[in-house]
């Protein structure tokens, strides 16, 4: 049988999924340009491996051949849950409280394009969850599952900004999603919210300046200028994306549990971070998002927020 646009989207659906578009394997020409000249300025501060592989980004027929379309996907995280602004206790950006949705992407990826293969044993396919050279907000844009925010960030009309994205490259031919215009307007309340200044321009954010990469990509010392400016966080931050309207007035639940916070990784008590051994560590923060900063990097955090 021969895949269809609403057949793909059933079986997204069918396999967790909240929502899936559709957009040609062209060149990302403009949005190359856009990278490349937001490298130049050093905005991707510590993350050297954005400078790699970009071809691969501007083409993605570098990484499969033949490749006809792009199907984006993307996954509601959102629970209903607050942190408790206890200066004691480190908060954790929302997309961390529970499993690693690397994991959980990965997992409805491999059902997805299996139930697809079966379909059609001539479907081919590459997919990737935010860990290979591929533009996924990008890809997302184009197959219409809504915009690019003055934060950086996807904007959907149905969720908001509380998604995951995966990209699925394709040797199918697809019909067009069609794109959805930028609804942010003259908002910027992302932009007058960052204790940090880090989104320097509408659209644009400088990474030196970020509390989510200070505080989870970031190697080195978190700097002095940054003093009394970290608002909390311990790991990642969530500000630009709670303030968004989008976000305020329009969340939904996610329908995945494992989404939902663990027992204690909304917040982490501070001086309990500080005394914390490997062990533990690996131990309660086995397959959670937590683990990418080490625990070196968690305890240099609490730290930075005991001492301003």
């Amino acid at each position: 049988m021969k895949l269809t646009n609403e057949i793909v989207k059933d079986v997204a659906v069918k396999t967790g999924f909240d929502l899936a578009g559709f957009t040609e394997a062209d060149e990302l020409s403009g949005e190359t340009e856009k990278l490349q000249a937001w490298l130049d300025k050093g905005y991707n501060a510590g993350m050297a491996y954005m400078e790699r592989n970009v071809e691969k980004r501007r083409d993605i027929r570098n990484i499969l051949p033949g490749a006809k379309s792009v199907i984006s996907l993307a996954l509601n995280y959102y629970t209903d849950l607050e942190h408790s602004n206890n200066p004691d206790l480190g908060k954790v950006s929302r997309y961390a409280w529970g499993t690693d949705y690397h994991y959980i992407m990965w997992e409805k990826l491999d059902r997805f394009l299996k139930e697809l293969k079966d379909i059609d044993p001539e479907f081919e396919a590459v997919s990737y969850v935010d860990t290979g050279p591929v533009m996924d907000k990008a890809w997302a844009s184009r197959a219409g599952l809504g915009w690019i925010g003055k934060h950086s960030n996807l904007i959907t009309r149905e969720f908001g900004s509380w998604v995951f994205l995966a990209t699925v490259i394709t040797n199918y031919e697809f019909s067009n999603s069609g794109l959805v215009s930028d609804h942010c307007g003259s908002c910027t309340r992302c932009m007058e919210a960052c204790p940090t200044n880090a989104i320097t321009v509408e659209y644009v954010i400088d990474a030196n300046r970020c509390i989510s990469y200070l505080t989870i990509e970031n190697k080195g010392e978190v700097g002095i200028e940054f003093e009394g400016k970290l608002e909390g966080w311990l790991f990642g931050c969530d500000i630009c994306q709670e303030v968004c309207p989008w976000n305020i007035k329009f969340p939904k639940l996610t329908k995945e549990e494992k989404f939902h916070p663990e027992d204690g990784h909304m917040e982490l008590n501070l001086d309990e971070v500080a005394s914390m051994e490997n062990g533990e560590f690996k131990k309660r923060f086995f397959r959670s998002p937590i683990s990418r900063a080490k625990l070196k990097g968690l305890k240099r955090n609490a730290d930075f927020l005991k001492k301003h």
